[in-house]
């Protein structure tokens, strides 16, 4: 049997974290293929509708990644995606999912290694906890 891969979405702000994921591509720094991106104007208008659904499909992992506080060009973006994620965090341990498969991180344009590093990171971490209890049943 084929080693466990997960499945890490990625919401990504479109003016920093994006950004960092294009440059590291374009780069050519080297991170897994494990994560799909879904590029958002701003991390705080992510609607936790969409974390939910993407764990419901079968998602292993949720990053939602944004601008540092004084880079935000909504001004208090990552202040309204803090106040959202740790409400959401609540539902995600309600529901009987790791808090580890959920994370909340400032990534700027300029931080390209930094994202690479980070799904680096979320990858290792999900094949230890293995696949969600959400995935059964769901093709992904």
């Amino acid at each position: 049997m084929a080693e466990f891969e997960p499945k890490i979405i990625a919401f990504c702000c479109n003016w920093c974290t994006y950004a960092a994921a294009d440059i590291a591509g374009t780069s050519r720094i080297h991170y897994p293929a494990n994560v799909r991106i879904v590029r958002v104007m701003c991390s705080g208008m992510v609607d936790p509708i969409y974390i939910l659904k993407a764990f419901e499909m079968g998602a292993d992992g949720v990053l939602i990644a944004g601008c540092h506080e004084a880079d935000c060009h909504y001004l208090n973006g990552p202040l309204k995606c803090d106040a959202m994620f740790e409400k959401i965090k609540r539902v995600v341990n309600i529901l009987g999912l790791e808090g580890e498969r959920l994370r909340r991180e400032m990534i700027a344009a300029a931080e390209a290694p930094v994202f690479a590093e980070l799904i680096e990171e979320m990858v290792k971490q999900l094949k230890k906890l293995g696949p969600s209890p959400l995935r059964e049943g769901v093709k992904v």
